[in-house]
């Protein structure tokens, strides 16, 4: 169509001129197609979500001499510390770590000329039963500052896919639901968001969870190393999805 408008104008107007009415025309026409949004449809919105027990528990250790009543040094008490962890079946290459490698053993100032050491690390577990015994081995040793830093849910990415997956059935559900109220039927879709994707992680970071990890919770006051609990995080999705009315 748009070769048989331009060809009786060939004769008249100047190549320049042709191209920019090619292009309008061009123009004119995309904006005469319909989009999705002319054609009728229904749209609807549904979330899922769960609770997972976190399985990676990040506790940051830190020793220093100011804490150490005995005479013991910080590099002894990190031997002592470490020896302590493997009697627990804990694998200290793989899951001890120096926080800040390149000023690993820092040093501060108490009283003028005063100088202690210091050296802080992260140990990761698995569940809060070896947590439990990790802090309990701690305590016997004299370790007096253990945090829980914060937890993590390994298959995160796995249960957010398939949480998706059931609030997306969940949104096509709703809209066949409304649509035979008013005796339409719902046909294929023609738009799904992922509207909002939440979950309580980092999980635990935030002065709400922290717990001090050496017998007593900022929340609930005393607790026992050896029957810790862990708090559950909630992860939630959101989807937003259009579909065909017929």
């Amino acid at each position: 169509m748009l070769a048989t408008v331009m060809q009786p104008l060939n004769k008249i107007l100047p190549m320049k001129q042709l191209l920019i009415l090619a292009a309008l025309l061009i123009l004119s026409n995309s904006y005469g197609q319909k989009t999705f949004i002319d054609a009728p449809y229904i749209e609807s919105t549904a979330k899922a979500d769960t609770l997972v027990t976190p399985d990676k528990l990040y506790l940051d250790i830190l020793l220093t001499e100011k804490d150490i009543k005995s005479r013991k040094t910080v590099d002894e008490m990190e031997h002592q510390m470490e020896d302590k962890l493997k009697s627990l079946g804990i694998n200290t290459q793989e899951q001890l770590f120096v926080n800040d490698l390149s000023s690993s053993l820092k040093r501060y100032l108490l009283k003028q000329n005063d100088i202690k050491k210091s050296k802080n690390f992260t140990l990761i577990v698995y569940d809060a039963k070896t947590a439990g015994l990790a802090l309990a081995a701690l305590e016997d040793i004299g370790v007096a500052n253990v945090w829980l830093q914060k937890t993590e849910y390994s298959r995160h990415e796995d249960l957010n896919l398939q949480l998706k997956i059931k609030a997306t059935l969940k949104a096509k559900k709703h809209a066949v639901a409304m649509a035979a109220a008013l005796n339409q039927k719902v046909g294929s879709a023609i738009m799904i968001s992922d509207a909002a994707s939440t979950s309580s992680a980092n999980y635990m970071a935030g002065a709400e969870s922290t717990v001090i990890l050496r017998g007593v919770s900022s929340i609930t006051g005393d607790i026992g190393p050896t029957n810790l609990e862990i708090q559950k995080v909630k992860i939630q999705v959101v989807v937003n999805a259009k579909f065909k009315l017929e």
